[in-house]
């Protein structure tokens, strides 16, 4: 797909940044020649260098966004910016900014919602073992539970339709950001795509923010929130089988030396198994309520997503590679 091909469309290209001093100028230069009639959005989120400023220099659009954490900064970020498609990436110069047409390309064919693009490293330093094994076991850990055999959930380079970025209840505040993006589609069934990119190292003087551990344990505990949120009966089935578990390993001693005795010596015990049952009554009966509401959320969800014209196939060269053929071949896309 040419640049001429994509001029119909208004496409915008997100960059959420805090401390990138030495690498945002490159980012985005290299987005403005890949796609030359995009507009560029930079949030900064407080940075201490000269961020800012060198995003100014570079031609982007820069606004500031005062609440700390990359949740906050693309809750903003989608709230502010009006386009058909938007592309967001980190602003640390790791991303291939090349890739961004075929991204496009594949957001339209579908036409899918959102399109992820998964890192291959390109060089050793790019992607530490830590991250490397916290990202396989959380993405494994989420597309068990919610389907879809995404290969890299925590990827900051995607592409998203604007149905997607007006419906998206966004609720992270930090790192978690990516999985929730990605647990919505899932949860709501949404076309999701993913492609391959080059992922390369930080330049020297450029850090992460992200921590190896502590934010792993964020993102695991943001999934599970999110389980409870939109899997709610299995999440307290869970709980329920846990709890009555434990009660059948308390109680069943017990019980052997009442019906041998006809005494309960062990009262205590058997309380708490008592008490561990009423929990595990309990938490099917939550569940049940629970995914109740988050159907209705759901429906509710899915219903504003709907109000939003989808992307359409208007352009030979999109129905070509989408190897689809719509009734009607000229219909134009929406504005």
């Amino acid at each position: 797909m040419t640049s001429q091909n994509l001029t119909q469309y208004h496409i915008a290209i997100l960059i959420p940044c805090y401390n990138e001093t030495k690498t945002i100028k490159q980012v985005v230069k290299n987005f403005q020649s890949v796609v030359p009639h995009a507009l560029i959005y930079v949030y900064d989120n407080n940075s201490t260098d000269a961020t800012f400023t060198e995003a100014l220099a570079a031609g982007a659009i820069v606004r500031k966004v005062k609440l700390q954490g990359k949740g906050n900064v693309v809750r903003r970020m989608f709230a502010d910016v009006e386009a058909d498609i938007y592309i967001m990436v980190d602003g640390d110069a790791t991303y291939d900014a090349s890739m961004a047409p075929k991204l496009i390309d594949t957001l339209l064919a579908g036409p899918n919602d959102m399109v992820n693009a998964a890192r291959v490293n390109q060089e050793k330093e790019a992607y530490r073992f830590g991250h490397v094994f916290g990202n396989k076991l959380l993405t494994s850990l989420v597309t068990k539970i919610f389907g879809k055999n995404l290969t890299d959930m925590l990827s900051g380079y995607r592409a998203f339709s604007r149905r997607f970025v007006k419906s998206f209840p966004c609720n992270a505040k930090a790192f978690e950001i990516e999985t929730e993006l990605t647990i919505h589609a899932l949860a709501l069934r949404l076309p999701v795509e993913e492609i391959q990119t080059n992922y390369f190292a930080r330049p020297e003087g450029s850090f992460s923010k992200l921590s190896t551990y502590k934010d792993g344990f964020y993102i695991l505990g943001a999934i599970a929130s999110l389980i409870k949120k939109e899997k709610s009966l299995l999440f307290f089935n869970v709980v329920a089988f846990i709890s009555i578990a434990f009660a059948m390993i308390l109680s069943f001693p017990v019980f052997l030396e009442f019906l041998k005795t006809g005494l309960v010596p062990r009262f205590p015990t058997w309380i708490l198994s008592v008490g561990l049952s009423v929990v595990a009554t309990l938490s099917v009966v939550c569940g049940i309520i629970l995914d109740t509401l988050a159907t209705s959320r759901r429906e509710a969800m899915h219903l504003k997503y709907l109000s939003y014209p989808a992307l359409t196939l208007s352009d030979p060269v999109i129905l070509q590679n989408a190897d689809v053929m719509p009734a009607k071949a000229g219909i134009q896309a929406f504005k």
